[in-house]
């Protein structure tokens, strides 16, 4: 299983991120101060680190330094917005930058992106008794194969990859069609039924009112 390093000094903010990616599949691990985390990545082994910046004792900045030989990727989620600081971060050997506040289906997304960069991305998902394989873009219920569009198979991906998280129709659109949304549901709710008749998760897929939709865990 991919193991994440949250490393964040507000509590509230580091729950809310254990939380979505350990339903996302991620085991995760939480360290509050710099020097906590120095010693953590020192005596276990991590596939990526989520680091902010302003933190006690040894901030982002000094803690990436102490990363940086480890080859271990590092996202930064940070409050710090200015060009400077982001630049900062890339500098480093930071793979991506995240500005606070931000939503959890984009933080997904890039670190979903990262670990593929490394290599490192979840090929198999489980979701109750429907299993995905990423990489043979296949799913099976109860063992039996299913069979689905590219669009169906990218729809259900999005949905367990962000299980209980309501998915406003922009982002389904953007995310599954890869366009620009002009108000038009009738494709993404044509897609849903068709998931929840193949997958009889008739009630585990819920329509979400003047958002979108969510998937129940």
């Amino acid at each position: 299983m991919i193991r994440i390093l949250i490393v964040e000094d507000e509590k509230s903010i580091s729950d809310l991120i254990k939380i979505n990616l350990t339903d996302a599949g991620y085991s995760c691990f939480c360290a509050f101060d710099g020097n906590e985390a120095a010693d953590m990545l020192e005596s276990e082994s991590f596939d990526l680190v989520l680091l902010d910046i302003m933190l006690p004792k040894i901030n982002g900045y000094e803690l990436m330094e102490y990363i940086r030989p480890m080859e271990i990727p590092v996202i930064f989620i940070s409050a710090k917005s200015e060009t400077y600081d982001k630049v900062r971060g890339l500098k480093l050997g930071a793979e991506d930058y995240l500005t606070k506040p931000f939503e959890i289906i984009e933080l997904l997304a890039r670190v979903e992106t990262v670990l593929r960069r490394y290599n490192k991305n979840l090929s198999v998902l489980t979701e109750d008794d429907v299993v995905i394989d990423i990489n043979s873009h296949t799913v099976k219920k109860n063992g039996e194969l299913i069979p689905l569009t590219v669009k169906e198979f990218d729809l259900l991906l999005l949905l367990v990859q962000n299980k209980n998280i309501a998915l406003f129709r922009e982002k389904i659109f953007e995310r599954v069609w890869h366009e620009s949304y002009i108000g038009d549901s009738r494709t993404i709710d044509l897609h849903i039924q068709r998931l929840r008749k193949k997958l009889g998760w008739e009630k585990k897929i819920v329509a979400v009112y003047k958002i979108g939709y969510r998937l129940e865990g």
